[in-house]
């Protein structure tokens, strides 16, 4: 895990940009610097390291010749204290190729034996001279060979192109920019800020499809011209400045309908073990995280297999703690249990050391501008912040941990995928019906014209992320934006999507949209800007090829029906956690935001930034303040006001203040 950045048409006179950019991102990695200017061939690239495999050779940019088997392999990489780790001055003679790298290939022992069968010899027992031999001995070939999570750019000095890959599901980031025929790329939005070609214009239009999505949904950031290279797309930056870009893997799903669920859940728990014993591979200790939900709790269990001594994280919030003692609501009215004497009850029950901490409001509250500026992007979801306090702690023992991402959009978690089969009770009805009756229903303020609207539709006339209902809708948004909004409706940005799904059944069509817009743009990046603020990777066994190829072939009635999600992965947790654990209920992360807008000191203070000078740049405010209104008066309205609220504050500090917000103290 590290952070990467370069650009072409380099000079000589760009070193300080380059160090300027790998300086704003020292966070994703503290142990080793690594910097190259070649102002012949025009290129420069940088990394900053987090040694997690060949913790002495593995540093980058790492350079290999072309054509010879037993070249050398040769790093200008540089310690934080400016001491050298390889060799400094050029070493790109002419046929070389040099790489920048950040991620895992998770199987490289397996392709460099394959490798080396060819004649290939290493230098280093590192994962990022295997994927650069790989390139060279297969070209883009390699990526099919690939298990793990990647972004990465590789130098071709003859030709003077770049090749530029991220991985199949979007885990690591990679952003960039043309300027004047220059191409800028790093892992971070905040890097390419330091480069003097850019100069930084907010995208509006991103701000319009961020009050519905709740997160940065066009493939152009919020950042004017500053793009996102997509899951699965591979790109080459040709001499000329010309790009050619194309997809090199999509999901498909080819179900076997002979399946029954025992057999299943025996096939899913022996590759979830098989992707937890390759996530495991490291020169260092992997952790793992371990929250009530059963994703956390069957991978920390799988780990323990590999490693009994495994340390597990966990964070819950002090109101909760107090609630769960007294027995008394939680947010949404709900009776809550304390997920931290969840998470201590399991780890009991395994025999493994599970670490936990409290978070109060007072530090959650005192966070929120450090986690927007890591963001690098508004993000509205506020369990963002409960992953900044969780990595933390987690930061203080290991340098990587197991998380559970990608296990709802793989095996139909998510409650809202239920959706299909209640619709089912109705499909007799002439959709005209069902639509006429949810207009009247809603008309007489009667309960179950949501319900009716929906089965009068299709999922991709109403569904596009896990914010439905949530976020803003598009006439909401218009009123809200001052000056209106003509911008394209949510639906109009899936549809291509769901397009590319047709013929599968309504369920399944809704994961495969949640893995191009949720999971990449919500999920997977706070898993990754939160884990890399405090030095911290996070690995995501779900998220793997093997993984993702078994779960499509599962037909949708062994994933979800009516009154559960997740059938067959609950049935497959079994073998590694107690029954009561794997059945129960999904209950996410609840973050006490529902019931802190209503106090006194949180209405004043947001409301605050609700009618000042920023707020009236953009929005109708007296939209605003209705909405703080109604919320305080019992009305749901917190996800609206966090979506406002996270972008007022994300925009003070890139387009205003342009200062890097303090560290909040840890308590």
């Amino acid at each position: 895990m590290c952070g990467i950045c370069g650009f072409t048409q380099a000079t000589s006179a760009d070193a300080p940009a380059l160090k300027a950019m790998c300086d704003i991102m020292a966070h994703r990695g503290p142990d080793g610097e690594g910097q190259y200017l070649d102002a012949e061939s025009g290129i420069a690239l940088g990394h900053r390291r987090l040694s997690l495999i060949d913790l002495a050779n593995g540093n980058q940019p790492m350079v290999r010749a072309t054509g010879e088997h037993d070249s050398a392999i040769t790093s200008p990489a540089l310690m934080p204290d400016g001491t050298p780790c390889g060799t400094p001055e050029s070493m790109l003679a002419k046929g070389d190729f040099a790489i920048v790298f950040n991620g895992e290939i998770y199987n490289y022992q397996d392709l460099r034996a394959e490798l080396e069968t060819q004649g290939w010899q290493f230098k280093t027992k590192s994962d990022t001279e295997v994927l650069l031999t790989g390139y060279l001995a297969w070209g883009e070939g390699v990526l099919d060979r690939l298990r793990g999570m990647f972004a990465f750019a590789i130098w071709n000095r003859a030709t003077r192109e770049l090749f530029c890959a991220r991985d199949f599901f979007g885990i690591k980031p990679f952003y960039y920019t043309q300027q004047n025929g220059q191409f800028i790329f790093a892992s971070e939005i905040k890097c390419i800020l330091e480069h003097p070609a850019y100069t930084r214009e907010l995208n509006r239009e991103a701000l319009e499809q961020y009050l519905c999505f709740q997160f940065s949904a066009l493939p152009e950031t919020f950042f004017k011209g500053i793009f996102k290279l997509a899951p699965a797309h591979c790109m080459t930056v040709h001499a000329d400045g010309s790009i050619t870009e194309r997809r090199y893997w999509r999901p498909e799903y080819h179900f076997d309908e002979n399946r029954n669920r025992e057999d299943t859940a025996r096939a899913i728990d022996e590759v979830m073990r098989d992707s937890v014993r390759y996530h495991n591979v490291a020169d260092v200790e992997v952790g793992s995280f371990l929250s009530s939900g059963i994703d956390s709790s069957y991978m920390a269990a799988c780990l323990a297999k590999e490693n009994p001594d495994i340390k597990t994280f966990t964070v819950g919030f002090e109101c909760y703690k107090q609630a769960a003692a007294n027995n008394a609501e939680g947010a949404g009215g709900k009776t809550m249990r304390d997920e931290i004497s969840w998470a201590r009850e399991l780890a009991d029950d395994l025999h493994i050391a599970n670490t936990d901490k409290y978070i109060g409001e007072e530090e959650y509250w005192a966070s929120l501008p450090r986690v927007q500026w890591h963001m690098d992007e508004p993000s509205a979801d506020p369990s963002a912040v409960a992953l900044y306090f969780v990595d933390q702690i987690a930061a203080t023992q290991v340098k990587a941990v197991l998380s559970g991402e990608g296990a709802d959009e793989f095996f139909g978690g998510y409650r809202i995928y239920q959706t299909p089969f209640s619709n089912a009770k109705v499909s007799w009805a002439p959709k005209g019906l069902l639509k006429g009756a949810s207009h009247a229903m809603r008309a007489l303020h009667l309960r179950g014209a949501n319900y009716l609207e929906r089965a009068s539709e299709t999922p991709e006339d109403w569904y596009y992320t896990n914010a439905n209902g949530v976020a803003f809708t598009p006439d909401e948004r218009a009123r809200l934006l001052k000056g209106g909004c003509s911008a394209p409706t949510p639906q109009s940005l899936t549809a291509p999507v769901y397009a590319e799904a047709a013929g599968l059944d309504d369920t399944t069509r809704m994961q495969y949209v949640d893995l191009y817009f949720w999971l990449v743009g919500d999920i997977l990046l706070k898993t990754d800007k939160m884990s890399m603020a405090h030095s911290l990777e996070s690995r995501v066994p779900f998220l793997d090829r093997r993984v993702f190829d078994l779960s499509a072939t599962i037909p949708t009635a062994l994933k979800a029906n009516e009154q559960q999600t997740k059938l067959t992965l609950r049935d497959a947790a079994e073998f590694a956690i107690p029954k009561d654990w794997a059945q129960k209920e999904k209950l996410g992360f609840p973050v006490p935001v529902v019931n802190w807008l209503r106090e006194d000191r949180y209405y004043t203070m947001v409301k605050e930034w609700f009618t000042g000078d920023i707020a009236r740049e953009f929005f109708n405010t007296d939209e605003l303040v209705r909405l703080l209104d109604e919320h305080k008066e019992g009305a749901d309205r917190s996800r609206k006001i966090w979506i406002v609220y996270m972008f007022l504050m994300w925009y003070k500090i890139y387009f205003v203040d342009r200062t890097v917000p303090e560290k909040p103290e840890a308590h």
